[in-house]
């Protein structure tokens, strides 16, 4: 099972980010790693992982569990990669501003009094936030004079899934590095994880989900099971029930995921019809949004989208 630090999953081989890793030790072996490092990509393509690989080589380089930089791979006997499980080490903050669930100003000031003193081990500080995009303008204010007067030894990481637009004062004062994964890499993460964690794979792999989305939402798929043999109209009737109960933002995506799928798989076959098929398609996936946005009734939302998929049988 794979082991999660904040609720992020922890790959302990660094799979197809050969390059960005390379770079990001080059840049800190030269001391020339910049300030603010802003890290641009899909959501689960692997830039948390990323991160947490190079924090392991920077911190556990004279231990002797260090990191393999040949084959990149954590150490799990790394006094460092224990001290991260256990949020018991002083040199990494991690913060992640989540949709809805914000960082709060209180802990930007906290952070701002912690940097003005050093380390205890003297040791180099990282300050990792993730799904930056989410910072509001009240967090991003009290946070900008942070990222303007970083002491010699606190260094930023911040982590852009893309989700939303990202607040340009946030974006003018970060080097930025834009993460980008091919359908080969793609298809070898997903592989290597399947693999080595022994994953029961019920979604279908066959659209362009990265990997870290595919699993998240494959685990939610297990959690409502909800199998690769149900039809789609069972599906989504199983999804959007776990979300009136959840309210897991997830269970929407998947449903448009999965939908999309659907269609696109359908005019593969029948390319004589493509204009129905993409506007059968869009009234679904409007009556789906609006299900999440208007707090519909799922009996209508269901019975709406039931009709529509009459047409295509």
């Amino acid at each position: 099972m794979l082991k999660t630090y904040n609720n992020q999953s922890i790959q302990t081989k660094l799979v197809s980010h050969e390059r960005y890793f390379k770079e990001m030790v080059k840049l800190y072996n030269i001391n020339n790693f910049p300030k603010v490092m802003l890290l641009s990509g899909k959501k689960g393509i692997g830039k948390f992982t990323l991160v947490f690989h190079f924090l392991n080589y920077i911190y556990s380089i004279n231990e002797i569990n260090k990191y393999d930089v040949e084959e990149r791979i954590i150490n799990t006997n790394s006094l460092f990669y224990n001290s991260i499980l256990k949020n018991t080490c002083p040199d990494v903050i991690f913060f992640r501003a989540e949709e809805g669930k914000n960082i709060k100003i209180d802990d930007v000031r906290k952070l701002k009094s912690t940097l003005s003193n050093s380390s205890l081990s003297n040791n180099p500080r990282f300050i990792i936030i993730d799904e930056v995009e989410f910072l509001n303008s009240s967090s991003v204010n009290a946070l900008l004079k942070t990222l303007e007067e970083p002491t010699n030894n606190n260094f930023f990481i911040l982590i852009n899934n893309q989700q939303t637009k990202l607040i340009e004062t946030i974006s003018s004062r970060c080097i930025k590095n834009n993460i980008f994964i091919n359908s080969n890499q793609r298809k070898k993460i997903i592989d290597y994880l399947i693999k080595d964690y022994n994953i029961n794979l019920l979604l279908d792999d066959s659209g362009d989900l990265t990997p870290g989305l595919l699993l998240a939402y494959n685990d939610l798929s297990t959690k409502y099971k909800i199998s690769k043999e149900d039809s789609i109209l069972s599906k989504i009737s199983k999804l959007l029930h776990a979300y009136k109960k959840d309210k897991n933002k997830n269970l929407i995506n998947i449903s448009l995921f999965l939908i999309d799928l659907f269609f696109y798989n359908l005019i593969k076959k029948n390319s004589n019809n493509i204009e129905i098929l993409l506007n059968l398609k869009s009234s679904i996936i409007n009556k789906i949004n609006e299900f999440n946005i208007y707090n519909l009734n799922i009996n209508l939302v269901m019975n709406f989208i039931e009709s529509n998929l009459k047409h295509v049988k």
